[in-house]
C-alpha cells in the first residue's frame, strides 16, 4: 500500500443487450431491453479492472455502482466476483428510457447520496447507447477535472499521471484528485474471477441478509433525485424513427480460373491509371 490520499474508489457499470442476441425495439424507439440476454458493458470491463489495480496499489475501497431494473444485480455479482468491495443498484421505474442527460443526473445524485472518493472510473462508452457521454456528464456536473480515453495511469501522491490516447498518437497528463477517469480498452483487460469472489457470491445468492451487507439498493427517493429530470419526462433527446438497415445473413460466391485472372489484371490496371493520372 503505498498511497494513503486514495481510499474510496467508484466504478459505474452498467448492463447492457448481450450483441449476440436480438434485442428489438419499443414503440418509442428504445431498446426493449426485456427481451434480450444481458450482459456487462465490454468497454466498463476495463474501468473495473482500472478500479481494481488502484486497489492493489492503495489498498483502497472499491464501490460498484449501476442504475437498471432489478436484473442488473448480476453485474453487480460480477464486480464482486473480481475484487469490488460494496456495490449499489440505483433501481426506479421513473428511470425508465433515460437518455444520457437524465442517466448522468440519477447517478450524480447518487454518487453525491454515497459521497467521499477520491476517484471515479468509466467506461469508454457503452454498446447500447455508444455515445460516451455520461463519464464526461459526470464530471461536470461534479465540478471535477477528468481525463478522456485513459489507456494507462499511475497514482502517485495526490495526483493522477495519465496516458490517453489521442488522434495519431497520445497524450500524457497529470490531474489532482478527485478526478473523474474513463477507461480506454486499450487498457489491461479485465482478469479472471476470483476462487474467493465467486464462492462469496455464491452465498450471497442464497442468504438475503448478507447479500444486504455488500449490495444496496436504492432509489430516486433515497438519493434525492427530483423524478421529473430522470426518465423519458427527463430526457430531451427524441427518437423520431427507426429503420432496419439491411439484414442478417447474405452470401458469397467463390470463382476460380482465367476469368478471374484476367478481371484481376483489369482492376489493377485501371488503379495504376488512375493513380498516373493523378
Amino acid at each position: 500500500m503505498t498511497n494513503s490520499a486514495v481510499k474510496d474508489v467508484f466504478v459505474m457499470i452498467k448492463q447492457v443487450p448481450d450483441t449476440r442476441s436480438k434485442a428489438g425495439l419499443n414503440p418509442d424507439g428504445t431498446i426493449n431491453r426485456a427481451q434480450a440476454k444481458r450482459m456487462l458493458n465490454p468497454f466498463d470491463e476495463y474501468a473495473l479492472q482500472a478500479a481494481l489495480n488502484v486497489k492493489k496499489q492503495t489498498g483502497c475501497r472499491v464501490t460498484a455502482i449501476t442504475m437498471g431494473p432489478p436484473p442488473a444485480i448480476e453485474i453487480l455479482y460480477t464486480a464482486l466476483e473480481h475484487g469490488a468491495d460494496r456495490c449499489y443498484l440505483l433501481s426506479d421505474r421513473r428511470l425508465a428510457a433515460s437518455d444520457t442527460l437524465a442517466t448522468a443526473f440519477a447517478l450524480w445524485k447518487t454518487i453525491e447520496h454515497l459521497n467521499g472518493f477520491q476517484m471515479i472510473f468509466c467506461g469508454l462508452q457503452t454498446t447500447d447507447g455508444d455515445t460516451a457521454q455520461v463519464g464526461p456528464q459526470l464530471a461536470e456536473r461534479l465540478n471535477l477535472p477528468q481525463v478522456t480515453y485513459c489507456e494507462d495511469f499511475e497514482v502517485v501522491g495526490d495526483k493522477l499521471h495519465a496516458r490517453r490516447v489521442v488522434e495519431g498518437g497520445w497524450q500524457r497528463v497529470v490531474s489532482e484528485l478527485p478526478v473523474m477517469v474513463t477507461v480506454a480498452n486499450s487498457y489491461h483487460p479485465l482478469e479472471f474471477k476470483s476462487l474467493r469472489g465467486a464462492r462469496m457470491v455464491q452465498e450471497l445468492m442464497r442468504n438475503e441478509a448478507l447479500r444486504s451487507q455488500y449490495i444496496t439498493t436504492v432509489d430516486l427517493d433515497v438519493v434525492g433525485a427530483d423524478p421529473d429530470l430522470t426518465g423519458l419526462k427527463g430526457s430531451p433527446t427524441i427518437v423520431a424513427k427507426t429503420d432496419k438497415v439491411g439484414s442478417i445473413g447474405g452470401n458469397c460466391a467463390m470463382h476460380q480460373g482465367q476469368a478471374v485472372e484476367a478481371l484481376v489484371r483489369e482492376v489493377t490496371l485501371q488503379t495504376n491509371l488512375l493513380e498516373f493520372a493523378s
